[in-house]
């Protein structure tokens, strides 16, 4: 009999972590569920680990492949998947016992195609010590496309629709428009894009139950990118690309758009100040003259109203076009995030 929920979890070096991704899955007060893990090549003993669970519990398939990365491991799961709904989780991850329970119930109920939750981020700053940070939005259902596309400005600002993992999928709308994740970094943003832009039914709920954990020094996210300029400017094409074809033009959407483009801005020049950034110092502020000046740039500046008065504050030498204070002020957010992680997860939080 197929199960309700295919849970597709890829793996790589996480052998710290994935037990207790595998035990959140398996404390589910919903039970009717299979995990498919995909070690993608790990090079320590994550794959073992999740044989041994895999051996004492049926519901539990394991795939070894050869390093790929995580669209490939997701995608190979997505192939062997046979549950109604798919969910997609991080191996260094937890989720909270009702999550399945009360996520198949809401897309049973309201027959939604996406079923959207709160989340929780973990920054861990000092052995077990950690900030936690709320992100939901109020309880909604969007039982057509024009309703979904006119309110999605506010789950975009409240970072509901960036991640794969706070979501309940329908797999047969998924499987119907062929959509995998595509082979590249941050594999994330543009599949929910995909499965987004057409979509039909939604239903959010304001309740809270995944947890992203910070924690992991190598991970993607704490890592220097040398094309993340590049990868920023064409999410940002991707976003307006998506408002065109929804037809939706709104004064708020707009904002939102040009707001989540400039605080991203500040992120790729504090790239440039990341420790393993090789650029020399004439090669980082020929950059930096060249991104502040740019169009879009510009444009985000006159358009956007930041909610909080640091980033007021950040995007002035920007709005000046001042290269060196530009410069000076990446390398403070730099200073700040490799050495007071804590303090760093505040303020990005309240940004």
């Amino acid at each position: 009999m197929e199960p309700m929920v295919s849970i597709i979890m890829p793996v790589y070096k996480v052998e710290d972590y994935v037990a207790k991704a595998i035990e959140s899955v398996q404390n589910q007060t919903f039970q009717d569920w299979e995990l498919l893990i995909v070690d993608d090549g790990s090079p320590d003993e994550s794959g073992e680990i999740c044989d041994l669970y895999a051996w004492e519990d049926s519901r539990i398939r394991v795939f070894h492949k050869e390093n790929g990365g995580a669209p490939s491991a997701r995608n190979l799961a997505m192939d062997h998947a046979s549950g109604k709904y798919y969910f997609f989780m991080d191996a260094d991850d937890w989720a909270e016992p009702k999550m399945l329970a009360d996520m198949v119930a809401l897309a049973e109920r309201d027959q939604a195609q996406i079923v959207v939750a709160g989340f929780f981020i973990d920054t861990y700053y000092a052995d077990e010590k950690f900030r936690r940070d709320d992100f939901f939005v109020a309880d909604a259902v969007y039982s057509d496309a024009d309703s979904f596309h006119k309110d999605a400005y506010r789950l975009f600002d409240k970072n509901q629709l960036y991640a794969p993992w706070n979501k309940l999928w329908l797999r047969s709308y998924i499987e119907e428009k062929h959509l995998r994740f595509p082979p590249t970094f941050w594999d994330d943003f543009p599949f929910i894009l995909s499965v987004i832009r057409d979509v039909e039914r939604v239903t959010v709920t304001s309740k809270q139950y995944y947890h992203f954990i910070r924690k992991r020094a190598e991970s993607e996210t704490a890592a220097y990118r040398p094309g993340m300029y590049e990868k920023r400017e064409e999410e940002h094409g991707w976003m307006k690309e998506l408002y065109r074809h929804w037809g939706v033009n709104d004064e708020a959407s707009r904002e939102m758009v040009a707001r989540r483009y400039i605080e991203r801005f500040i992120g790729c020049l504090e790239n440039l100040t990341n420790k393993n950034c090789t650029l020399s110092r004439k090669e980082k502020r020929r950059q930096v003259k060249a991104m502040i000046s740019h169009k879009n740039v510009r444009r985000s500046l006159r358009l956007a109203k930041p909610h909080s008065f640091m980033m007021k504050v950040m995007l002035v030498p920007i709005r000046m076009k001042s290269v060196t204070l530009t410069l000076l002020e990446a390398e403070v957010i730099t200073a700040v995030k490799s050495r007071n992680t804590k303090i760093f997860a505040a303020l990005k939080a309240s940004r």
